[in-house]
C-alpha cells in the first residue's frame, strides 16, 4: 500500500515538473515565435498581435538585405569568431601557467587578475577609447577585437580546471621528454574540451550581442556590427518594424545553431565548471 502511495506521489511530482517545464519553455519560445511571425507580416500589421498572420510576405527580409545587413552580419561573425578563438588560446595558456607552473608572484598575479572582475566596463570605457585613438585603431577591427580578448573569468575557469588534474599525467609526460608546451598542447588542452566549448559559446554570444563598445569605436557605417545596425534601424522616423524583426531573426539563428550543435559539451562544461 505504501509503495502504491509513493508511486502516485512520485507521479504527481513528475507531472508537476513537466507542467512547470512546459510553461517555462513556452515563456522562452513564445517571444522568439512572435518575432519570427512579425518578420513575415506586412509593415502595417506588425503590431496586430495575431499569432497566425493573415498575410505572409518576405518584404521585411528584403528590406533588411537591401540595407547592407549582410555586411553587418559578416562583421559580427568575424569579430565574435576571432575574439572567441584568440581568447580561448590565451586564457588556456594563462590558466595552465597559474595552475601548474611555479614562479615568483604567481599568487599575487592571480589575485590581481581576479580583482578585475569587480571593475565594471563603464569605468574603463573612456581610458580604452583614448588608447584606441592614440593607437589609431578607431573604425577598425583591431579596435573592436583586441580590447574584448582579455577576461578574468576565462583565466579563472581554466585555472580551476587545470589545478584539479592529477600530477601523474604531468610527471609521465616529463619523463617522456615533453616540454611545458608539449604537456599543455598534447595533454591538458585536449582534456579541457568541455570547458573550452562552454567558454567559447559564452564568449561568442557575449561578443555577438555586444553593442556599447562597437558603437563607441566605430563611426563608419561599413564597420557596424549587427547590434549597432539594429539600433540605427529603430532610430529612423519611419521605422520598418518588419525589417527589424527580420533582422532579429537572422541575428538569433547563429546562437540557436551553436546551442543545439554543442548542447552535449555545454552540459558537461557547466557540470565541470564547479570544480575547485
Amino acid at each position: 500500500m505504501s509503495k502504491t502511495l509513493e508511486a502516485k506521489r512520485n507521479r504527481k511530482i513528475y507531472i508537476t515538473k513537466v507542467v512547470i517545464a512546459a510553461i517555462l519553455g513556452i515563456m522562452v519560445v513564445f517571444p522568439i515565435y512572435m518575432m519570427f511571425i512579425s518578420s513575415v507580416k506586412p509593415k502595417s500589421d506588425v503590431f496586430d498581435m495575431k499569432i497566425i498572420p493573415g498575410t505572409f510576405t518576405m518584404d521585411g527580409y528584403t528590406t533588411a538585405l537591401n540595407e547592407n545587413f549582410g555586411r553587418y552580419f559578416s562583421n559580427s561573425l568575424f569579430v565574435s569568431t576571432v575574439v572567441t578563438l584568440v581568447a580561448l588560446v590565451f586564457h588556456a595558456m594563462s590558466g595552465y601557467a597559474l595552475a601548474r607552473l611555479d614562479f615568483v608572484g604567481k599568487k599575487g598575479m592571480f589575485l590581481w587578475i581576479i580583482s578585475t572582475l569587480m571593475i565594471p566596463f563603464s569605468v574603463i570605457t573612456i581610458p580604452l577609447f583614448i588608447l584606441m585613438k592614440q593607437f589609431d585603431w578607431l573604425n577598425s577591427f583591431k579596435g573592436i577585437i583586441i580590447p574584448a580578448i582579455p577576461h578574468a573569468y576565462g583565466i579563472f575557469l581554466y585555472r580551476q580546471f587545470f589545478i584539479t588534474m592529477p600530477d601523474d599525467l604531468e610527471e609521465a609526460a616529463t619523463i617522456d621528454g615533453c616540454s611545458y608546451l608539449g604537456i599543455f598542447t598534447k595533454i591538458f588542452l585536449p582534456l579541457s574540451k568541455s570547458i573550452s566549448v562552454t567558454l567559447g559559446v559564452a564568449f561568442f554570444i557575449a561578443n555577438w550581442n555586444n553593442y556599447l563598445w562597437p558603437l563607441i569605436v566605430t563611426q563608419k557605417q561599413s564597420m557596424w556590427v549587427l547590434q549597432v545596425a539594429l539600433a540605427n534601424f529603430v532610430g529612423r522616423s519611419d521605422t520598418p518594424w518588419n525589417a527589424i524583426m527580420a533582422s532579429g531573426v537572422i541575428t538569433v539563428i547563429p546562437i540557436i545553431i551553436i546551442f543545439f550543435a554543442l548542447q552535449k559539451h555545454l552540459v558537461e562544461g557547466i557540470k565541470m565548471s564547479g570544480l575547485k
